[in-house]
Formats: structure tokens, C-alpha cells, sequence
């Protein structure tokens, strides 16, 4: 390994991210390597990390390399492995195209939740084609303290679940899951949004994501909230074969997230690359020893 790595510092609506480009899949990143990037006093911090490597150099992704030249090796801040990232994906986007791998317009990014079109727009949007949910069925439950709502099990490639609440202050401090019922509903963990409504077509959230806590921002969550709220409202773009758009705001920003008639879901907001530097490599070994 080199004496420095190259890493890049980037968001989406305050989603942040540590970006290490890596396309040959050359560098070694433990879970305790990644946890200590994202670290936000000892590393550099950010709520997950990019991992950018070429689809045909990761086991992974090989399968799709004739789909997409670049895939996307998402990692937790705590550096557990996820299947997807909304707001990371604009990110890497917005990478690729710093790196000049890519230019506006449409691009494939593989993703351990299958390949996922983007589209570089002129005014420097990212829009993400993010597939279509799935909503299993059962109930669910989420809880705060002493409060406990109904909660709608989306699935965006990873799991969710959607609770609308008269205020975003009953989600508590959110630095722990929020427990949930049945377990069985979430083997793996979820991601849980709490809701308001801020107006027709619009809500906004606050959200703890698996594995970092709450985020400024999730896009898969954005989307399974506009899934949510729109099944709660009466429309299902599936069966009336009218689009349903709906705007959500994060703490970060606001992401605006449009469900298609063929049941595909595409969320639009800014991505931002804020720095670039050199890790050194001798303080990451020190830092998983």
C-alpha cells in the first residue's frame, strides 16, 4: 500500500460521505478502517463511506460490469455493509464526473441493490432512478419512550419503516435504533423515518439510519416516506396510472421524489463535493490496530 490514499469529502443535502476512489479495488478497507474514516473527531468523518471501484475489479459487482463500469461498495459509518444509498449515489455521481469519468446526462452505477440509472442534470441536480419499493405485508410497530405509533414496512433494496407523527420531536434524540415489533419484521435492522405533514404533496422527516444514527438525510427513506404517504393518501400511481410527486424535507435540504405508473421511483436533489486530500495510510494501520 502507498503511503497516502486519495479521499474526497462530499453530501448530499448534508448526507456526507468519505469518498475513497479505488478502481482497481487495490485497498483494503475493514470495518474498522471505515469506522475510523468516518470517525468525526478522530478521522475525517462522514455518516457512511464511497468505495469507488470498477464493477469488473469487485466480486461483487462482476456480474453487472456489463451494465455499469462503476459500482458503488457502500459502507455505514460504523462500516457495516449496506445495499444502498440515495444520497450517496448522487454523490459518487458527482464524482465520477469531477474525475472526469463520466460527463452530464445518463450513467449506470452498480449497487449491491442491483444497477441504478442517474441522470447529471445541466443545473446540477442528481436524479437517481431508485427501482421500485416493495411493501411487505404485517404490521409494525416503532417506539419512543413511552410512545409507540404504526409504522409502514417499505422495502427501497433496504428495509424501512415509515411512522407518521403530530410532531418530529416525539422521534426523541435518536442516537439509538428506536425499538421496533415484530422482530421478526427486521432481521437485519431498519431504518426508521418519523413523519409530519408539511402541506399538500409535501412532508418531512426525521430519520435514524442502521448502523449511523440520525442522518441530515436518507434517500432511500425520502423515497419510502413518498411511498408511504401516498398509499396513506389514496394514490398508487400503479393503479391510477398518474404519477404522484412528492416533495420531503430533511434536515439537510429537501429531495423531491417522483413515483411512476410503472411503479419505478426517482429522486431528485443536489450533490456536492466539498474537499479532497490524502489519507495517511500509516495512521489508518494505527488506527485498526
Amino acid at each position: 500500500m502507498s503511503t497516502r490514499i486519495a479521499f474526497l469529502k462530499g453530501h448530499g443535502t448534508e448526507n456526507d460521505f468519505v469518498i475513497v476512489p479505488d478502481p482497481e479495488n487495490a485497498i483494503d478497507l475493514p470495518p474498522a478502517a471505515v469506522a475510523a474514516l468516518c470517525d468525526r473527531r478522530a478521522g475525517i468523518g462522514g455518516d457512511g463511506l464511497l468505495h469507488v471501484v470498477r464493477s469488473a475489479a469487485h466480486p461483487e459487482a462482476q456480474d453487472m460490469a456489463a451494465e455499469a463500469e462503476w459500482f458503488m461498495d457502500y459502507r455505514n459509518g460504523d462500516g457495516s455493509i449496506a445495499e444502498m444509498c440515495g444520497n450517496g449515489v448522487r454523490v459518487f455521481a458527482r464524482y465520477l464526473q469531477r474525475a472526469g469519468h463520466v460527463a452530464e446526462g445518463d450513467l449506470a452505477v452498480a449497487t449491491r441493490g442491483g444497477v441504478k440509472t442517474v441522470h447529471i442534470a445541466k443545473d446540477g441536480d442528481v436524479t437517481v432512478g431508485m427501482g421500485k419499493a416493495r411493501l411487505p405485508e404485517g404490521d409494525v410497530t416503532v417506539s419512543v419512550g413511552e410512545r409507540s405509533w404504526p409504522a409502514r414496512n417499505v422495502n427501497m433494496g433496504n428495509p424501512h419503516a415509515v411512522a407518521f407523527v403530530d410532531d418530529l420531536a416525539h422521534a426523541g434524540d435518536l442516537y439509538s435504533p428506536p425499538p421496533f415489533s415484530p422482530a421478526a419484521a427486521y432481521p437485519d435492522g431498519v431504518n426508521v423515518e418519523f413523519v409530519v405533514d408539511r402541506g399538500p404533496g409535501h412532508v418531512a422527516l426525521r430519520v435514524h439510519e442502521r448502523g449511523s444514527g440520525e442522518t441530515r438525510s436518507c434517500g432511500t427513506g425520502a423515497c419510502a416516506v413518498a411511498v408511504a404517504a401516498a398509499r396513506r393518501d389514496g394514490a398508487d400511481p400503479t393503479v391510477t396510472g398518474t404519477p404522484t410527486t412528492y416533495t420531503v424535507d430533511v434536515p439537510g435540504g429537501t429531495l423531491v421524489i417522483t413515483e411512476r405508473p410503472d411503479g419505478e421511483i426517482e429522486m431528485t436533489g443536489p450533490a456536492v463535493i466539498v474537499a479532497e486530500g490524502e489519507i495517511d495510510a500509516d495512521w489508518l494501520e494505527n488506527a485498526v490496530s
